[in-house]
């Protein structure tokens, strides 16, 4: 019973009541959404509610599992998600596109949103049993290979977005291992070799089409590029205090696609203008800031690996969903971490957060 209390006097309070609040936030748009509908339809609100809550329980839950847990199963995670990932072209359901959804009958999960997760943890153990070796190329090629099985399996479903953040973690955890400036060299080379190959055997037209768009959204203003000018629209149209919840017109009048999940951050930026964004924008930082004093204050190096892969994973889906709004990234379905509408990608955050409470808790 002592044991008990002490853990949870151990938890970063801070940190939780910080997503605590992103969550608040995220179901009070999607409510704002649902009364701009025909019909007020809250659906969603509600589903939000459910998977809101339903994460509180996974936050905690993974807090209280010992995360060296992971380092001892890391290999078989690893194998059951690449298991997984290539059971979804098989079996996966098929939705804007893309099959990568496994249905439970009423259910469904978006199995790669915890494949990210399954990755840092071998990633982590990886990096920090062999961080002093990272001047030899070949430990730079087995994480990057690693990494690579995933990634390909991610784009052939197609999800670019996904495999981004899978190949963008990976980069971030090698960058601060330190690499040197020849193996840098190596690895743009390869970067721009396999970029190339994608262009012309793994994206989709609509994919490719996307991209060309972020480089000229008016090149077709009324298909690919619509998406990006009405973001463009709705994120200027906000100016200082915003609209009001509800009010704005990009999303009121259904101009805004997506508004609960790709384009939220749209909706944030019109109904509550440059306030609400920098709201919104410094919890992530105070996130942030939490889980880097997490990590300098981690007492081995997996659990100090797992809470940088778990900072950038979040980083690199921050940097996606908020650059497509303002058109400085392509469209790339990626939602924004705790806030857009949806159960898998806000479980495996909230995972994710545990894991790295769990870490604080240990080290306390």
């Amino acid at each position: 019973m002592i044991g008990a209390l002490s853990k949870w006097q151990k938890i970063d309070w801070l940190l939780f009541f910080a997503v605590f609040i992103l969550l608040v936030l995220s179901i009070s748009i999607l409510y704002s959404l649902g009364l701009n509908t025909d019909s007020a339809n809250f659906l969603v609100f509600r589903k939000q509610i459910f998977f809101g809550l339903a994460g509180i329980f996974l936050f905690f839950l993974f807090s209280g599992i010992n995360f060296k847990v992971w380092l001892t199963y890391s290999k078989m995670i690893y194998i059951f998600f690449a298991l997984v990932l290539v059971a979804v072209l098989f079996f996966g359901v098929e939705i804007k596109g893309t099959t990568g959804w496994l249905n439970f009958g009423v259910f469904g999960i978006q199995p790669v949103e915890f494949a990210k997760i399954a990755l840092i943890i071998f990633l982590a153990r990886y990096f920090s049993q062999h961080a002093s070796e990272f001047y030899l190329f070949k430990h730079i090629f087995i994480s990057g290979a690693v990494t690579f099985l995933f990634v390909a399996l991610v784009m052939l479903q197609p999800d670019l977005g996904s495999a981004m953040v899978l190949a963008g973690t990976w980069l971030i955890l090698l960058l601060f291992t330190g690499v040197s400036k020849k193996h840098f060299w190596w690895l743009f080379i390869v970067f721009v070799l396999v970029a190339v190959v994608a262009w012309f055997f793994l994206l989709q037209d609509y994919q490719q089409s996307r991209i060309l768009t972020f480089f000229s959204p008016g090149r077709d203003p009324q298909g690919e590029g619509y998406n990006v000018i009405q973001s463009i629209v709705a994120v200027g149209s906000g100016q200082l205090a915003g609209r009001g919840l509800s009010l704005g017109s990009q999303s009121s009048l259904r101009f805004l696609p997506e508004p609960g999940t790709d384009f939220i951050f749209a909706v944030i930026a019109e109904d509550l203008g440059f306030l609400g964004v920098m709201l919104i924008l410094g919890l992530f930082t105070f996130i942030f800031y939490r889980l880097f004093l997490i990590m300098k204050n981690s007492q081995d190096d997996f659990g100090a690996y797992l809470v940088l892969g778990i900072s950038a994973m979040l980083l690199v889906q921050i940097f996606i969903n908020i650059g497509m709004n303002m058109g400085i990234s392509p469209v790339t379905g990626i939602p924004l971490p705790l806030v857009s509408a949806g159960g898998s990608s806000l479980w495996a955050v909230m995972i994710a957060l545990g894991i790295a409470q769990s870490i604080h808790i240990r080290n306390s």
